[in-house]
């Protein structure tokens, strides 16, 4: 089972630079895209076959700019792609995935 981690707790985690242990697959996911390793994070979520996975994986593909790739997989999680910042996603994303 997953380790309970608060959003504080997960945003220091990122600025120690030290991901905590037990992080969910979506929630490690997540962590690697905030410290900067897009690779590492698409890699985690991208072979997953569930909506959680596919709307991780729209996200990364937006973030790499590709609005056509990120479209498609919202429309597999079942999601509109949310017209906010990256920045402003990343973190509705984090509070969902941390609840």
């Amino acid at each position: 089972m997953a380790k309970r981690i608060t959003e504080d707790e997960f945003l220091e985690s990122l600025n120690k630079g030290d991901m905590p242990e037990g992080l969910t697959v979506y929630q490690q996911s997540l962590w690697q895209d905030g410290a900067g390793n897009w690779d590492t994070a698409h890699t985690l979520i991208q072979d997953l076959p569930d909506k959680n996975a596919a709307l991780l994986h729209a996200y990364l593909h937006r973030v790499e700019g590709d609005q056509w790739n990120a479209g498609y997989w919202y429309r597999k999680a079942g999601e509109n792609m949310p017209s906010c910042s990256l920045k402003a996603e990343w973190s509705q994303l984090v509070k969902r995935f941390l609840a």
